[in-house]
């Protein structure tokens, strides 16, 4: 078995189990699963691996649609030619876990849901994007390893900031950053300002001070260009955050280039 399948996930969380390897891929809107425990938040940069028979519930906003692709783990049998294909797969599904997506792998699994939702009852279309997709992350993981999957009970303060950094132009809240580290947003709140002695949100905004620094400093993008890269609204409201948080302003940087 192996399927593609476009859904909206319910509103009301929902718990189960199944006999088949599982991938949950954000499309549009937000969704929360708790697999093994383990809190996983998607969006349209997510995927969620859930290995067979691992318990898991799940429930999404109103806005939510996400791509499943089940796989079968006890198919093709081992004496087909297409075993050494689905060996490559293997490593996806060792452990629960969830993986972002670059810009091309998003745009594919972009272009996938586009295609499904048009002919839903094409079962080789389908079976054809679940393949390339499984083997898109599959090659994904083998070029850069997952890290271990954190203690229910810490916080690895890098891993968040390697997170941040890979997502700076997009809208990031105290959940992206708890899903990270698989705890829940109020969890992850109080463990990480115990670790780091500040909150995630203004661990959040240097980070985005930084990185905007820099750029005025070394770069001839405009700040208009540098304020949509650093994840500010708008490049009055990186102008007012230099000036409240730095005491600077971005002339002052751009003259020290």
């Amino acid at each position: 078995m192996l399927n593609a399948t476009l859904l909206k996930l319910p509103t009301a969380s929902h718990q189960h189990r199944h006999e088949h390897h599982q991938v949950v891929v954000g499309v549009q809107g937000e969704a929360d699963l708790f697999v093994d425990g383990n809190a996983s938040h998607i969006d349209a940069w997510r995927a969620c691996l859930v290995p067979t028979d691992v318990r898991h519930d799940y429930s999404g906003d109103q806005r939510n649609h996400v791509l499943v692709i089940d796989v079968d783990p006890y198919m093709p049998s081992v004496g087909s030619n297409a075993h050494r294909h689905y060996q490559r797969l293997k490593p996806l599904f060792r452990q629960p876990s969830t993986l972002s997506l670059d810009n091309r792998l998003q745009g594919l699994v972009q272009f996938a849901a586009d295609e499904l939702d048009r002919a839903p009852e094409n079962s080789s279309l389908h079976q054809h994007f679940a393949g390339t997709i499984l083997h898109c992350l599959a090659q994904r993981l083998a070029e850069t390893p997952r890290q271990p999957a954190p203690l229910r009970n810490a916080v690895n303060p890098d891993m968040v900031r390697r997170f941040l950094l890979e997502n700076l132009h997009r809208d990031i809240g105290v959940r992206d950053m708890a899903a990270v580290s698989c705890l829940s947003a109020s969890r992850f709140h109080d463990l990480f300002r115990q670790s780091t002695g500040t909150t995630p949100h203004q661990f959040l905004l240097q980070i985005r001070l930084d990185q905007a620094s820099k750029l005025l400093e070394r770069t001839p993008l405009s700040v208009s260009e540098i304020s949509h890269r650093t994840g500010f609204s708008s490049q009055s409201a990186l102008a007012n955050a230099l000036k409240k948080y730095r005491g600077t302003t971005a002339s002052a940087l751009r003259a020290r280039r």
